[in-house]
């Protein structure tokens, strides 16, 4: 089982956008003027779409620089996530009852960086349930589907574990993770609490649209439905 983070299981957006007008200011010495939006997108895109639009011609270091210092700037502000942010309706709940689920792997398929996404589900108690270690992260330069078929690889090299497409589900709210499982050959529940409406969520060909992740038998019941108990005992 591999999470989408943001607006999915935590909705930090408010901490998340001073961070990058922090790490801006700190790689190029300019005020950040207008911020690429995510779109479900990875750090590293909307990093190299910021610079752009607001001028900078980008060289080989930009990228290396600003990912170390949204890391810096990210991780000054963590006490603010719990004030400025908040986890989503259900997703704590819908963890641990995925988590009772005999041979599951809950890990994140993400665009934050790896030390953010860290910060992000450490900060409401999430960590617990997910492993870090065999994610896909926004500073690993790979489209998203690509990232979710590294993220299976190293499930399967920590936990020997068989895992394609028939046994892996991303929980996502975006139309591009939708677009990222399909092409990977995952299956997708979509979440319809982030900016994609779930009429665009189903167009996109998620296999199963929830309005939120309050229910959490639903959502179990939603992951039985596009798996089988073999494959869950695989991995």
């Amino acid at each position: 089982m591999l999470w989408n983070i943001d607006l999915t299981l935590v909705d930090v957006t408010i901490v998340t956008r001073d961070a990058y007008a922090d790490a801006f200011r700190q790689v190029t010495g300019r005020p950040l003027v207008k911020l690429a939006p995510a779109m479900g997108r990875p750090d590293s895109e909307i990093i190299f779409e910021t610079l752009a639009i607001n001028g900078i011609v980008t060289g080989d270091d930009h990228l290396p620089r600003f990912i170390d210092a949204l890391a810096r700037s990210f991780a000054a502000r963590r006490k603010r996530l719990n004030k400025d942010g908040q986890v989503m309706p259900g997703a704590k709940e819908a963890l641990k009852a995925v988590a009772r689920l005999d041979g599951v792997v809950q890990s994140v398929l993400t665009g934050t960086i790896k030390s953010n996404a860290a910060l992000k589900l450490n900060a409401f108690g999430l960590d617990k349930y997910v492993d870090v270690e065999v994610g896909g992260y926004g500073e690993e330069v790979y489209p998203k589907a690509t990232l979710l078929q590294v993220a299976q690889g190293r499930v399967k090299a920590l936990y020997g574990f068989r895992c394609d497409g028939a046994n892996t589900v991303l929980i996502g709210d975006s139309a591009r993770d939708v677009q990222a499982a399909r092409i990977a050959g995952a299956s997708m529940i979509a979440v319809a609490s982030g900016r994609s409406t779930a009429t665009e969520l189903h167009e996109a060909g998620a296999d199963i649209v929830l309005p939120d992740l309050t229910d959490a038998p639903a959502l179990v019941a939603a992951v039985a439905h596009l798996t089988t108990p073999m494959d869950r005992k695989a991995g």
